[in-house]
């Protein structure tokens, strides 16, 4: 690999962005050219050393679900109302931005939430799809590459794959997850540092 590297940076100097390219065809390393910075990115050098996935958890993260004035109660109620109104929780245009640089970047963006504590089954389904929607009407500009409304008190470990980042409220999720988790007030200090 160190020699690969080596050569793409020979080629770079005498060649820049066409390089790139015919390096690409013959050695199949996966280079890109990026031309704002007059840089060769090797992504396979970086993909194996920074977290490839994102991860969100929802009510009390990104949207203010707690906020709700009566949120307890709709839940008790089985009504989804708390999961459809509750406002965001950050400045969610700034939010689009970073997470669509991101993904131009290689990081994958993922939504891992849960339903209410005494969900039934339908209801937690009814849950999930508020859910989506709500993420839809407020970051509309975001493709999640995945989107998880789980059952409340599964592991959300589960969804990480190693070195993954996740933005949670909870203590317990933050501490339980392997790869590296923030509190929701870390959201943009953590994303700017990508």
């Amino acid at each position: 690999a160190g020699g690969s590297i080596f050569f793409a940076r020979i080629i770079y100097n005498i060649f820049s962005g066409p390089a790139a390219i015919i390096y690409n065809i013959f050695c199949g390393e996966g280079l890109t050219f990026n031309k704002t910075f007059g840089i060769i990115t090797m992504l396979k050098e970086r993909k194996e050393n920074t977290p490839m996935k994102i991860m969100f958890d929802m009510d009390g993260t990104i949207a203010d679900f707690y906020g709700v004035e009566g949120w307890l109660e709709y839940l008790e109620a089985y009504l989804t109302t708390p999961y459809e109104i509750a406002k965001p929780l950050l400045h969610f245009a700034t939010l689009a931005r970073m997470l669509n640089r991101l993904q131009n970047d290689g990081y994958e963006i993922g939504i891992i939430s849960w339903c209410s504590r005494s969900g039934t089954p339908e209801y937690n389904a009814q849950v999930a799809l508020a859910k989506r929607r709500w993420l839809a009407k407020h970051l509309p500009s975001v493709r999640f590459d995945e989107i998880h409304i789980v059952p409340y008190g599964t592991p959300k470990n589960l969804f990480n794959t190693g070195n993954d980042i996740l933005f949670d409220d909870e203590e317990p999720n933050r501490r339980a997850w392997t790869g590296n988790a923030y509190r929701p007030n870390e959201i943009f200090t953590v994303l700017k540092g990508l």
